[in-house]
């Protein structure tokens, strides 16, 4: 496993996992940054199913993966929970630093309503 971003990313992504855990009472968001998109899941790992997702690409915002739309998924997200009646998550950044469209998508889903 040569050294370059991706491989340190999921590096930091095991790292993480190994130490957050969601449950039903209070699941983990997960997301996943591309190019082009952002893609977040809200999961309850002891079951192992995913209870609510959302996407840059589902609210046709495709192509537009920047700090605007990142807060956009992450207030839909926070709506869709809400009515799963989901209030509090663990947040997994997943190996991606805590800024930019990452923090956007954080703040969305926080004015949305989700506790983290």
């Amino acid at each position: 496993m040569g050294f370059n971003k991706e491989n340190r990313r999921l590096k930091i992504r095991k790292s993480i996992r190994s130490k957050i855990s969601g449950t039903k009472e209070r699941p983990r968001v997960s997301i996943f940054r591309s190019n082009k998109a952002i893609y977040s899941q809200i999961i309850d790992d002891s079951s192992g199913h995913t209870l609510v997702s959302s996407s840059s690409t589902e609210i046709k915002l495709f192509g537009k993966n920047n700090i605007e739309s990142c807060k956009k998924v992450g207030l839909k997200l926070a709506e869709k929970a809400k009515k799963k009646g989901i209030k509090s998550v663990l947040f997994d950044r997943s190996g991606y630093r805590y800024h930019g469209r990452i923090k956007s998508f954080a703040d969305g889903a926080r004015e949305g309503g989700l506790k983290f």
